[in-house]
């Protein structure tokens, strides 16, 4: 469940240019490689094994106005290919008919109840991954200047990734399965960042999974 969301445009407007290019040069870095000893969790999951082959089916059914059939599959397709690298035999379909009895089918779709009021869920019991209409409406005419693509690619990649196992949120800021933040005891902990510039309040997520990412489903899909 992807609880919370900002959005880059955010930190443009509070970083002079030279910080700004410096701190997203540190994001790249994050995103494109995995150092020892920066995989943490929240511990609030077990990691495990995908339940088998994975073929994801979209409908569009229900979806925004302004999100049309063709951009959203681009986004999910993006999502697939992804996290294909971690080794979990993973394909997008158009139907929901599949020859392999490991195969696991889970269908993407709008559905404003299955998504608890959030920009998407994941039910790994029903198979489904529901995208919530309602929030990014609401998005929408909260902050009409943001690229809502962007949301919806890091929504679909964050929950996709539940999926092929990963059950704990990631405590490494950039990572798409990461939480911003946890309450432990009374005291709110931040996520972590290389440059040490912990802020929950502006999108430091990556819109596709990272390496730390890609080397947990690896783990956790091991045989």
């Amino acid at each position: 469940m992807l609880r919370y969301l900002a959005c880059l445009i955010c930190l443009a407007a509070t970083l002079p240019w030279p910080a700004l290019a410096a701190n997203l040069a540190v994001r790249a870095q994050e995103i494109a490689e995995c150092r020892g000893g920066e995989i943490a969790t929240w511990g609030d999951g077990v990691d495990r094994p995908a339940a088998g082959e994975l073929v994801f089916v979209y409908s569009h059914a229900d979806a925004p106005a302004w999100f049309s059939e063709q951009k959203v599959t681009d986004a999910v397709r993006r999502a697939v290919t992804a996290w294909s690298q971690c080794g979990v035999a993973v394909e997008l379909r158009s139907v929901a008919a599949t020859t392999s009895k490991r195969a696991v089918v889970v269908r993407i779709q709008w559905h404003e109840r299955d998504s608890r009021g959030n920009f998407g869920l994941a039910n790994l019991s029903n198979n489904t991954l529901s995208l919530g209409p309602a929030a990014f409406d609401l998005l929408r005419r909260r902050n009409p200047a943001h690229d809502a693509i962007e949301t919806l690619q890091m929504t679909i990649s964050h929950e996709m990734g539940h999926f092929f196992g990963l059950m704990n949120h990631s405590r490494r800021c950039v990572d798409v399965l990461s939480y911003y933040h946890q309450e432990r005891g009374g005291h709110r902990e931040l996520c972590f960042r290389r440059d040490g510039l912990g802020n929950d309040r502006i999108e430091y997520r990556a819109t596709l999974p990272t390496a730390c990412d890609i080397e947990r489903c690896r783990k956790a899909n091991q045989p």
